[in-house]
């Protein structure tokens, strides 16, 4: 399914793109009517963009996939594809009243159980009593709270804190765009994995890995979903993003063929194992693939390998609720799930016991131990190539002050999001937070983009500072 709007490199604006125009009126959701359903909702939304199938996740088991709260937007490094904008540097981080106003909205907007990404920038630099705040808000509104971040502050006392208060995942993002001083290589970089592994290994937190792929660094991810594999006893997912020019960087469009297809075989290179990327949809198949698989005696074995099989757990599956954090009440809802359906139960023991009987001298050697390992592939977009059909079907959303907007959309406009004003108290006793000072003001006045100097600039806009200087 396909529509001229794939990830190629761009010469010029692709058939299907937004127009600049469209860019810039385009506007958040706002919330649903009360009583909507936002399952319904998520399935109309795949029809009218064509992704509606017997494969399709979103409309089916959720509503959204995610929403992004970013609580900051400064970083503690400065990836050559960072998304962030080059005034995202001088913007103060939004007040705590707004944040929990956001994580309220969210809950409006989604209802329970909504994977929340609290993330930025880096939400480690906030301040540490806040951002436990926020990750306890977040739960005892019903959602589940991930923690996304490069990992340089996410200490282990910090995580133990945040698991305490509800956290349910930790997100660390590790690759050669970061730069990352005495790590020429994604090989030299599975130390600090490793670190974060550690860091995490046994609290009641399910550990996901983010790695961008791009030019840099295409040949290397076989040897970095090899890592992933070793290390599945404690590694849960591992996302691979996509290189998109988009945001502050100084890397822009992607020179070689990096594709869904094309990192999906890199990682079944790095597996050593012929997993399925293409059963199982989230969103649009353009944007998102992903492959789930259970690791023993550090084999890989797919469990998508059959799309009949796959259908019946959709059917079982469909309005079930996991715990990430502890995997035995997952694998209990499981069981009980298929025990309550016999009739699904018949159609999907006989492939059972075709994958036990293939696993079973990787489960002898193991003494039993098996471990799940998904890893998945997003596609996100250049900002000058935003796909109508693309966005319409996003599953990957971020919370503005005024509702959620698709993230590749959100990072073509950030500026105009993250330099509004924001309403600060009700009635006569409201004010209007300024982004770029912190302070309060009586009236919504508008915020020009900043004058960026040495210290807050980043990306293009600092390389040309730096170019000046020079002469």
């Amino acid at each position: 399914m396909t529509n001229g709007c794939s990830g190629r490199p761009k010469a010029t604006i692709l058939p299907g793109s937004m127009t600049t125009a469209e860019i810039a009126a385009a506007r958040p959701e706002p919330l649903p009517a009360p009583g909507a359903d936002r399952i319904a909702d998520a399935r109309a939304r795949m029809e009218a963009t064509g992704q509606w199938h017997d494969r399709q996740n979103m409309g089916r088991r959720w509503g959204i996939g995610c929403v992004a709260l970013e609580i900051t937007q400064r970083c503690n490094l400065d990836c050559t594809l960072c998304y962030l904008s080059d005034h995202s540097e001088a913007v103060k981080d939004i007040p705590l009243e707004e944040v929990f106003r956001r994580i309220d909205a969210i809950r409006a907007h989604y209802g329970p159980d909504t994977d929340i990404q609290i993330t930025g920038g880096d939400p480690t630099l906030r301040d540490r009593a806040e951002l436990v705040a926020i990750v306890r808000y977040a739960r005892a509104a019903g959602l589940s709270p991930s923690l996304f971040t490069n990992g340089i502050r996410a200490t282990r006392d910090m995580l133990e804190e945040l698991a305490a208060n509800g956290l349910v995942d930790v997100a660390f993002h590790v690759d050669m765009t970061q730069e990352r001083k005495g790590y020429p290589d994604e090989a030299s970089l599975n130390a600090v994995r490793r670190e974060y592994i550690d860091r995490a290994r046994g609290l009641p937190i399910s550990v996901f890995f983010n790695t961008t792929v791009y030019d840099g660094n295409f040949a290397q991810i076989p040897g970095v979903a090899e890592f992933f594999v070793q290390h599945a006893d404690v590694v849960r997912l591992a996302s691979f993003q996509l290189q998109a020019d988009t945001g502050r960087g100084t890397v822009r469009a992607r020179q070689q063929p990096i594709t869904i297809d094309t990192v999906a075989g890199q990682l079944r290179a790095g597996a050593r194992a012929p997993i399925n990327f293409d059963t199982p949809i989230a969103g649009h198949d353009e944007c998102n693939r992903y492959a789930l698989t259970v690791v023993a005696d550090g084999h890989v074995h797919d469990l998508m390998d059959d799309p009949k099989v796959l259908a019946t757990a959709f059917e079982v599956m469909h309005d079930a609720k996991f715990d990430r954090r502890h995997r035995a009440k997952t694998v209990a809802t499981l069981i009980g799930r298929y025990l309550a359906r016999p009739r699904a139960l018949a159609r999907t023991l006989p492939w059972a016991a075709r994958k036990l009987l293939g696993m079973s001298g990787d489960l002898w050697r193991a003494g039993g131990r098996a471990n799940k390992l998904t890893f998945f592939l997003h596609n996100f977009m250049d900002a000058e190539n935003l796909c109508r059909q693309r966005i319409g079907a996003c599953v990957f959303m971020v919370q503005t002050a005024e509702g959620p907007i698709s993230m590749c959309l959100h990072n073509a406009k950030r500026d105009s999001f993250i330099l509004q004003p924001l309403r600060v108290g009700a009635g006569e006793a409201a004010q209007w937070w300024d982004p770029l000072s912190g302070g309060l003001r009586d009236k919504a006045e508008e915020t020009s983009a900043p004058t960026l100097t040495k210290k807050t600039a980043r990306g293009r806009r600092r390389l040309e500072i730096n170019h000046g200087a020079s002469r």
